[in-house]
């Protein structure tokens, strides 16, 4: 779906945003009708908390709350009032801060979305207008972008395979005048990516590689998005209740598709290319056994102790490619492991960086944009669990301790002589329903990626 202000020209209610230090002189400027209801409804400025006040031309004033504090606890907190709302358009008046109506103003667009694929009418909406000094088209690409990722994470994998993971590249690609190439099936392996292929093999759903590239001027940024449209966990198989949710094992790829988006909209002078390996983790008489040792692109032999942790296999392949063109700045985004979740929970997005000037903008601009990431260690000391004795690498060392960490120093043996590598171990589930937020699919880390890219490559 395409989230976007109202029509400048519509007619607006006045959207009164009211903290509760202003509420006493915001009801002085309001006609006797007006300030009677508001008593009556006792409304009090609470977080959330909205009245719908008929004045005296039979218009509706409307009050809610927000305020840089409220902010702590609750992102989007505007978003709260929006979902509230009659459908109509309204216009905010409020005396926030820039920063904060800039993320009232993002909150209100997210607020708007919904999954509508397979319903047979959206369901009725309230509309913003873009307020005065944000830079509008900016918020509705970044705003857009999240839709992007949103929608393939949500799409069932029945609809989303490899082939429509290729197809949603495609169309992003055709809008921006960006290339795609993709290396798929056999051709996997005459091309030099044994661990994409092996990866994927098992399913009737071809594997493939999918580069998408735009721009001949500017720094090089490559991302990386791991594209494992349904993960059955292969010969080890996952119980029933962790397979649930595994039509989102492809977030990672759904994410830089995303930041792709924003980026292409925003028509930011850089090299971009994004990298998905596509493949389905699925359980038949070919698929990848645990103990067998398979070669990679780098020339890495890995053992495989497991095959429910393919991500990373598949990943290791594209990064390797990423490396040879030596980017100014490479990232790698997955829904990689449960240990993450376990760390952070499912609202936070861990990151590891080899770059001190990537992780200090990152950070910041994260908490500009109310985008949370938190950094974990790339540990040196954990690089002899990844080491097996009969290969190079072991993709799912025993112990069960330290498995985020000792995922992301496996992909770090890939990207190895990278300028600058980061990588984002990501949910990309909202598992409750939170403002702007629904529960589903949902992107991490690519809107302060976004925020943080001036500085990172000097744009």
């Amino acid at each position: 779906m395409t989230l976007r202000f109202a029509d400048e020209s519509a007619p607006s209610t006045p959207l009164h945003l009211v903290s509760q230090n202003e509420l006493e002189s915001w009801r002085e400027t309001l006609d006797k009708t007006a300030s009677g209801w508001l008593d009556r409804l006792a409304f009090g400025a609470a977080l959330g908390e909205t009245a719908l006040l008929p004045t005296g031309d039979g218009a509706i004033a409307v009050a809610g709350y927000g305020t840089e504090q409220a902010r702590r606890r609750d992102r989007f907190h505007i978003a709260t009032v929006a979902g509230k709302l009659p459908a109509g358009t309204y216009e905010l008046c409020t005396s926030m801060p820039q920063t904060v109506l800039e993320e009232c103003a993002l909150g209100w667009l997210l607020a708007g979305y919904s999954f509508e694929r397979y319903k047979a009418k959206p369901a009725p909406q309230a509309w913003l207008k873009a307020p005065t000094g944000i830079d509008a088209t900016r918020t509705e690409a970044i705003a857009n972008g999240e839709a992007l990722t949103r929608d393939l994470i949500n799409t069932p994998s029945n609809d989303m395979g490899p082939e429509e993971l290729e197809q949603a590249a495609r169309a992003l690609a055709e809008i921006h005048g960006a290339r795609v190439s993709v290396t798929c099936g056999d051709d996997l392996l005459s091309e030099g990516f044994p661990l994409i292929h092996a990866v994927g093999r098992a399913s009737p759903r071809a594997p493939r590689l999918i580069d998408l590239t735009h721009g001949t001027e500017g720094p090089s940024l490559t991302l990386v998005g791991k594209g494992v449209c349904f993960d059955t966990g292969g010969l080890n198989l996952k119980p029933g209740a962790s397979m649930g949710l595994m039509k989102k094992d492809m977030g990672g790829a759904a994410t830089v598709l995303g930041l792709a988006s924003m980026i292409l909209s925003l028509g930011l002078k850089l090299r971009l290319r994004v990298l998905i390996p596509a493949v389905e983790n699925s359980v038949s008489g070919n698929a990848f056994r645990p103990q067998d040792v398979l070669p990679s692109r780098k020339g890495l032999s890995v053992e495989i102790n497991n095959t429910d942790a393919e991500g990373r296999l598949v990943l290791a392949d594209a990064l390797a490619l990423a490396c040879e063109e030596d980017p100014d700045c490479l990232i790698s985004m997955a829904t990689l492991t449960g240990a993450a979740r376990v760390a952070v929970g499912p609202d936070i997005a861990p990151f590891y960086s080899t770059d001190e000037r990537f992780a200090s903008a990152l950070a910041a601009s994260a908490a500009r944009v109310a985008d949370p990431v938190w950094r974990l260690p790339f540990y040196e000391p954990y690089e002899a669990m990844i080491e097996p004795a009969v290969a190079d690498l072991d993709n799912a060392p025993k112990g069960g301790m330290a498995g985020s960490i000792t995922a992301a120093l496996f992909l770090r043996r890939f990207a190895e002589g990278a300028r600058s590598y980061n990588h984002f171990d990501i949910y990309g589930w909202q598992p409750t329903a939170a403002p702007a937020r629904p529960v589903g699919g949902v992107g991490q880390g690519a809107r302060a990626i976004l925020e943080a890219l001036p500085e990172i490559l000097g744009l």
